[in-house]
């Protein structure tokens, strides 16, 4: 009888126990269930748990190392990892259909947001920002020929680039000895004029007998990446009686450098700070803050403000401006500094209207 309650006893025990691991199976999974139910909804917000938001680039002519455009493109890249904690990649492309299969390989990746730096994007890029609406695109240089054809995902970024040159074009006229200034375009498109327009308009602005020599390095893309065409068309500018050249030409404006160290003369660099290019010999350089444009377009994309359309950037929205610092202010003067200042706020206020062509 004591044996009989004694397996019974040992039976009830074992079904307890059971039925108690049975319960703490079923709560491990639903607790398992919810908690993978949270990481998909993170996912959904995130794109990938823990992965942070991507940002692709495809970069212009000459690609990184231009010391110009590109790499200010890629600052701001670098500014967003910095900054925002993104990650990012980028191509540099080859000639023609290679822009558009470069777009369309980010956008099939997992980048959120995707650039394509420089004007011969404009068409590859809308085409691609209408294949997938659900990725944000940006281009830099964007032309415009209808602004109600841009699709809602992409934003057009575009400068006053004429009111930075005409700033320019002040300081070479009021810093020449010979009254003779050069510009150096890359290719031959309204854009490149822009800069030449802004350039001719502030020199004779504060000395009306100013010359202005002016050369463009092509017709094509490759102008934007011909040193050996800068350097050749700086040097017959500086035979001709210039003392100061600006130029507006990507990497082919290295070669205008090279001609100034031999000249003796002095270039004026564009886009990013190119003062360590030639110590001593670049006056000032025309900044053009592409890398803030990309930063703040990541930022906007990442906290949901982003909007397609057109956006400018000037003087007055601080995308636009010149070199003035420890490396070039004793080659400027404070005098110059001066007056280049007051009509900086002249343009701001538009008292002086700045012509693009």
């Amino acid at each position: 009888m004591n044996t009989l309650h004694s397996a019974r006893g040992k039976r009830g025990f074992f079904l307890v126990l059971t039925g108690l691991c049975v319960w703490l199976l079923l709560a491990a999974c639903s607790l398992s269930c919810a908690r993978k139910e949270k990481t998909d909804s993170d996912e959904a917000r995130s794109g990938a748990a823990g992965a942070p938001f991507k940002v692709g680039l495809v970069f212009d002519v000459g690609g990184r190392g231009d010391k110009s455009f590109n790499d200010s493109a890629y600052r701001g890249l670098v500014r967003a990892k910095e900054e925002l904690g993104v990650s990012f990649e980028y191509i540099e492309p080859g000639e023609g259909s290679d822009r558009a299969s470069a777009l369309r390989l980010m956008a099939k990746g997992d980048a959120r947001v995707v650039f394509g730096i420089g004007f011969l994007f404009t068409d590859d890029i809308t085409q691609t920002a209408k294949e997938f609406p659900d990725k944000k695109f940006a281009c830099v240089d964007y032309t415009v020929t209808d602004a109600g054809g841009i699709p809602a995902n992409l934003v057009a970024l575009k400068f006053r680039e004429e009111e930075g040159s005409f700033l320019i074009g002040a300081i070479a006229a009021l810093k020449s000895k010979t009254g003779k200034l050069g510009f150096v375009g890359g290719m031959k498109i309204p854009l490149i004029k822009k800069f030449e327009a802004g350039y001719v308009a502030g020199a004779t602005y504060v000395r009306p007998d100013v010359k202005v020599l002016v050369s463009y390095a092509g017709v094509t893309d490759n102008a934007f990446k011909n040193p050996s065409k800068g350097k050749e068309l700086a040097l017959t500018q500086y035979s001709k009686g210039a003392d100061v050249i600006f130029h507006a030409s990507g990497s082919t404006g290295l070669g205008v450098f090279e001609a100034a160290r031999e000249r003796g003369k002095l270039a004026i660099g564009v886009d990013s700070d190119q003062y360590a290019e030639a110590p001593g010999y670049i006056l000032t350089s025309m900044i053009k803050d592409v890398d803030v444009a990309v930063l703040e377009t990541i930022r906007a994309a990442m906290n949901g403000t982003f909007e397609g359309g057109v956006r400018t950037l000037g003087l007055k929205e601080g995308g636009i401006n010149y070199v003035y610092d420890d490396n070039n202010k004793a080659l400027i003067g404070e005098d110059v500094r001066a007056a280049v200042e007051t009509l900086k706020q002249k343009i701001i206020s538009g008292e002086i209207v700045v012509p693009s062509t």
